[in-house]
């Protein structure tokens, strides 16, 4: 995603079911915070509020390569910082460092994680909640649609997220350098609402990449085929309701 332009608002159109995962993994930390907890990826900020009340005396820092996601994410008024989350490296040890729906648009875990547990300070903790959903329509689709329309040759070498490992994976990476680890999936099952509302939630976040390449004309076409592909994967319910399962990856280990 590193040059792709977000949207803040179109992000924010389903931001009470992206910020129940949110939720969830707060619930989970089992640390009083210490002195400095960070959200890494933080976007457009919803998870701030939430970590600044649940370690009241830790400083809070929010982290994003976004300016246009920053800027939604100031008017919590905590403090962050814009920085390419794939280089990004604290400036002392980190009590809790915490990470929604980031980390899984960077590539090579294997390296990546333990990097990550070489920035917490002694008992510290690392949180992470991650999609698992690139084998799911909604994400599937938009590689075989990319790769087989008119666009092909502009979107060569443009793709989602890379998958990520299984919790095995994650489990054999961490623990024997952890004290405790606990992993889980939790399958959401958003209810969207409105016209094409399974279109609308990818425009937020995996189907990006791909717009950003495209002129205008041919984003339009790209749209209306995946709307499509995702009216026939998700169809609509009799009272027009669309069903969206979404599963996600939570680990929280702790030094």
């Amino acid at each position: 995603m590193q040059g792709t332009p977000w949207d803040a608002a179109q992000y924010l159109r389903f931001n009470s079911e992206r910020l129940r995962p949110v939720q969830d993994l707060i619930a989970r930390i089992d640390h009083t915070g210490g002195q400095r907890v960070v959200d890494l990826g933080c976007g457009t900020g919803s998870a701030l509020p939430l970590l600044a009340a649940r370690f009241a005396v830790a400083e809070v820092v929010g982290v994003d390569a976004s300016a246009a996601m920053l800027a939604e994410a100031g008017r919590h008024g905590i403090p962050v910082q814009q920085a390419d989350i794939a280089g990004w490296q604290p400036r002392e040890p980190v009590d809790v460092l915490f990470s929604n729906a980031a980390l899984h648009w960077l590539p090579d875990h294997a390296a990546l994680f333990p990097r990550l547990l070489g920035f917490l300070a002694p008992a510290g903790t690392l949180a992470v909640q991650m999609p698992s959903m690139h084998d799911a329509p909604l994400r599937a689709e938009q590689d075989r649609i990319a790769q087989e329309g008119p666009w092909r040759d502009k979107l060569r070498g443009i793709a989602s997220a890379p998958p990520i490992l299984p919790a095995a994976g994650y489990h054999a990476l961490l623990a024997p350098r952890l004290r405790s680890l606990d992993l889980w999936y939790t399958e959401y099952l958003h209810v969207l609402r409105g016209k094409d509302p399974v279109v609308e939630w990818a425009a937020g976040s995996s189907l990006r990449p791909y717009l950003a390449a495209l002129d205008a004309e041919e984003r339009a076409a790209f749209r209306a085929a995946y709307g499509e592909a995702m009216r026939a994967a998700y169809p609509p319910l009799p009272d027009g309701t669309v069903l969206l399962p979404f599963r996600r990856l939570f680990l929280v280990g702790s030094l």
